[in-house]
């Protein structure tokens, strides 16, 4: 029969066998994780590749989605460009196919929206890659949507966030909401601010000036002499009643009116032209 010694003396080794193997098995189970070989060289741990696979799918997973959020916050709208025909001031090459532009008049055509300049045979093979600036696009309403979204970065229109957002704020309990339509005077007064603020002051007159430029001097002079004398009579504003807006009305549709628009067209520019004479009169004394 062992004596106790002996016996406390193989218990105490199994519990050290036993305690090698859990430690070899834990062993075996980081290398495992981590992607390491076991034993020898023509044995692998099998449980890693189902684990590497897993972790692969799900980060690739995480990207994809990542990815997907971050292109919603991109607006991709394929644009056509709009094209029209353009007489150029001095010698101009195209942008497409970097040839020059020859001819003294309509020697090729002018994209509205992006200023791009090519030859009106060369227009036909431009890819749809107009990028609006907003030196070209000259107002809010009455301007084609993708375009307006494009020049601004936006997924939609800037005004319809804010009308939304403001019926909302203060509006979902007006009675007759969208039914009781609102009086065209100011509707009017609110598009006119909207168009106003796609360019800043400085830049509205640098441009304006600009266009004075292309007058004809006989035109030119007889404008300034005009809006000359208009900024005299709203220094007796007061009397008269007659403010630089007001004067605006008057002579808008007179001295803006193109003669190649029709009467509808024309109809919808009159508040533009009320804007530019309006402008004339108050800046008369820096634009010419």
């Amino acid at each position: 029969m062992p004596s106790k010694e002996s016996w406390s003396g193989r218990k105490t080794n199994r519990a050290a066998v036993h305690k090698s193997k859990q430690e070899g098995r834990q062993q075996d189970l980081l290398i495992a994780a981590l992607g390491m070989k076991l034993g020898s060289p023509k044995s692998s741990v099998t449980i890693w590749q189902p684990l590497k696979l897993f972790a692969y799918s799900q980060l690739t997973s995480l990207v994809r989605r990542a990815t997907l959020k971050e292109n919603e916050q991109i607006p991709k709208y394929e644009k056509i460009h709009n094209f029209k025909v353009h007489t150029f001031r001095g010698p101009h090459w195209c942008e497409y196919c970097a040839n020059f532009m020859w001819g003294l008049i309509a020697q090729g055509v002018k994209c509205a929206d992006c200023g791009l300049n090519v030859h009106k045979q060369c227009s036909k093979m431009v890819p749809n890659d107009c990028k609006p600036d907003l030196k070209h696009v000259k107002k809010v309403y009455s301007c084609d949507l993708t375009t307006l979204v494009k020049a601004h970065t936006t997924k939609r229109p800037m005004v319809v966030d804010m009308c939304i957002r403001e019926i909302e704020s203060r509006g979902l309990n007006s009675e007759g909401l969208y039914r009781v339509s609102g009086f065209s005077d100011l509707i009017e007064d609110v598009k006119m601010a909207f168009d106003r603020e796609i360019m800043d002051p400085d830049e509205q007159l640098e441009t304006l000036h600009e266009a004075l430029k292309l007058l004809p001097p006989a035109h030119c002079e007889t404008l300034r002499y005009l809006m000359a004398h208009l900024k005299r009579v709203t220094l007796h504003e007061k009397e008269n009643l007659m403010n630089a807006e007001n004067l605006g009305i008057v002579f808008g549709p007179t001295l803006m009116r193109s003669p190649e628009l029709d009467a509808m067209a024309a109809l919808n520019d009159i508040r533009y032209q009320r804007l530019v004479v309006e402008l004339l009169i108050k800046n008369e004394d820096i634009l010419f």
